[in-house]
């Protein structure tokens, strides 16, 4: 029936329940269950109703935040620690949130989980990391899911029908687009392209009228409202975001495509996180990692979707990272030629350009 939510819909309103504290309840391929909370945003009486559950409940974080605790992660890409009885609400946000790590060294001995399947602790790390938290989920096995969360008015969602979805990226469709006159051109237009999963929408600014025959000169640019918007000289955004225009300006056409995937995919809040890391002494992919993600977690594929959606098939790349070439390539957007973009550096950002070229490959 159509106004059934489907599995899209479902997983919305799991992320809105993880950003709120509420659980949410996992079930498996074979009828098994969890009931699964983001550490971030637990509250310290739901811990409590956990606990009295009776198994023991564990905090499943990524083996990137496993190393750090030296914590051992029997599931290869995650660990599955086990809450100590005596633990409260502070140590388990502490398992997650690297903030006090230099302060708090010490949090173990960490006892951490063997045996016994992991998709489904993987699929709520997958949730929280969706939903912009931090990759640490608070979770314990349901005998009953099905009835646990229909007594409770649980969002439940089904590991079969929702492993692809967050794996592979949401199709996007336009909105509008409309005439907007710019500095750099007043034959400029913005488009807005909405993603069916209920996430953040991105958008195509075109400048003149470009040749859809021809290559086109593009910029994939990642939202930073730090450096867009508030000209932070911790990064290099603001002065390629600008210099990109400009240049589409000076030469009459092109399309940069400003894709809403703040902090290398992370989102503004974990950013900050990252950045506070960085103020102790580590650098951008130390700061990620300590946080329990990847080096970079954007999808760089969505910028292919939007230039094949409006009419293109070639461009000329104004990139300083190989990354964003081969993605191009992989998805059927051809790059013609690579136009280099190197501006905007200060003594605030020298280290972290740097370690963009070092450990990211950027060619700077």
């Amino acid at each position: 029936m159509s106004l059934t939510p489907d599995i899209t819909e479902f997983l919305a309103r799991a992320r809105a329940d993880l950003r709120m504290g509420l659980p949410v309840v996992l079930v498996g391929d074979k009828g098994a269950g969890l009931l699964m909370l983001a550490a971030e945003t637990m509250a310290p009486e739901r811990l409590a109703d956990l606990r009295a559950l009776g198994d023991a409940p564990v905090v499943a974080i990524t083996a990137r935040r496993a190393e750090t605790l030296k914590a051992r992660a029997y599931d290869g890409d995650l660990a599955r620690v086990i809450i100590p009885a005596d633990a409260d609400i502070g140590w388990v946000r502490s398992v997650g949130d690297p903030s006090d790590d230099l302060n708090r060294p010490m949090k173990g001995p960490l006892e951490t989980r063997r045996g016994g399947g992991a998709s489904l602790y993987r699929l709520a790390i997958a949730l929280a990391k969706s939903a912009r938290l931090l990759p640490a989920a608070v979770a314990i096995a349901l005998e009953d899911p099905h009835g646990f969360a229909a007594a409770r008015g649980l969002t439940r969602i089904d590991h079969g029908g929702a492993a692809p979805h967050l794996t592979e990226r949401s199709p996007l469709h336009p909105v509008v687009s409309a005439r907007l006159p710019m500095e750099v051109s007043e034959a400029g237009r913005l488009h807005v392209f909405r993603p069916e999963d209920g996430g953040e929408e991105h958008y195509a600014i075109e400048i003149g009228r470009p040749d859809r025959e021809a290559p086109v000169l593009a910029r994939l640019h990642s939202a930073c409202f730090t450096g867009d918007l508030l000209g932070s000289l911790k990064c290099d955004c603001g002065p390629q975001l600008r210099g990109a225009l400009a240049q589409m300006g000076t030469e009459g056409a092109g399309v940069l495509l400003y894709l809403n995937q703040e902090g290398r995919g992370i989102g503004l809040a974990n950013k900050m996180r990252a950045y506070s890391l960085q103020d102790q002494g580590f650098d951008t992919v130390e700061a990620n990692h300590r946080l329990g993600f990847e080096d970079d977690e954007r999808d760089f594929r969505l910028g292919s979707d939007i230039l094949k959606s409006l009419g293109f098939s070639a461009v000329r790349l104004l990139t300083n990272n190989p990354a964003k070439i081969a993605m191009m390539e992989r998805t059927g957007i051809a790059v013609t030629e690579r136009v280099p973009l190197k501006v905007g550096e200060t003594v605030h950002n020298r280290g972290y350009l740097a370690t963009k070229a070092a450990k990211s490959g950027h060619l700077l």
